[in-house]
């Protein structure tokens, strides 16, 4: 099999237009809180940070977003690789009732209690109300600081995403994964973080870990009909 430097070298690029840009990002499993009190837990995958801060890229109209603009926070649950099938449980799940239609194309279905059902266990925050998951080698808990609606140029894309920031205001993470000898450093020799390229689960190795039950979804369903990138 050619190396990457190999297939630089061999092969000419071409234009192409993939439905998604998922490289490969952490999965993360945001805790929320919904307007009963109760708790929501969704997995995405479209997460940065820099410092104590993160932006989180999500769909304008996920239970989710909605329950982070009302209350203003949310906890970021980072699962492991050993978690997988407890992401793949809630993949295609949503707190929304009635479930939305561009989800119901996707065979997504409402599940009121998300931590029954990816089993879960629920933990109080300690700086926020939205719930964090114990199992979940780390646990960050944040602060809305800004939302910004994305694609406002885009006629297709207007009013369906939103780039959130979040200011973090505790970060809970297992002794386990620390560095020997250190309280506030994470061992990355440790810590095998879930990772999702192009809808695929993988951890820090070259193998997939499982096939993903978001992948059986075509990637062109995440194309809006008549959508073109802009030049």
């Amino acid at each position: 099999m050619l190396s990457t430097i190999d297939i630089t070298r061999t092969a000419e690029s071409r234009s192409i237009e993939p439905a998604i840009l998922y490289f490969g990002t952490p999965v993360v499993l945001i805790g929320s809180t919904n307007e009963d009190g109760s708790p929501n837990l969704a997995p995405m995958s479209s997460a940065w940070w820099v410092g104590w801060r993160c932006m989180l890229g999500l769909a304008a109209n996920s239970k989710t977003t909605e329950n982070m603009i009302r209350t203003g926070e949310c906890v970021l649950n980072l699962p492991s690789v050993d978690l997988v099938d407890a992401v793949n449980a809630l993949a295609r799940t949503t707190g929304s009732n009635p479930v939305p239609a561009g989800k119901i194309k996707r065979g997504y279905r409402h599940e009121r209690d998300k931590f029954d059902i990816s089993g879960l266990t629920r933990l109080h925050g300690e700086t926020v109300a939205a719930p964090r998951a114990a199992e979940c080698p780390v646990q960050i808990e944040a602060k809305v600081a800004h939302v910004h609606r994305m694609a406002q140029e885009d006629e297709v894309w207007r009013g369906n995403l939103m780039a959130i920031e979040v200011r973090v205001t505790r970060v809970h993470a297992h002794p386990g994964i620390l560095m020997d000898g250190q309280t506030d450093r994470i061992d990355p020799d440790k810590w095998r973080p879930l990772i999702m390229s192009f809808q695929q689960f993988y951890g820090l190795s070259p193998q997939k870990l499982k096939h993903s039950v978001l992948g059986q979804i075509p990637e062109g369903a995440y194309k809006p009909p008549g959508w073109r990138p802009a030049v």
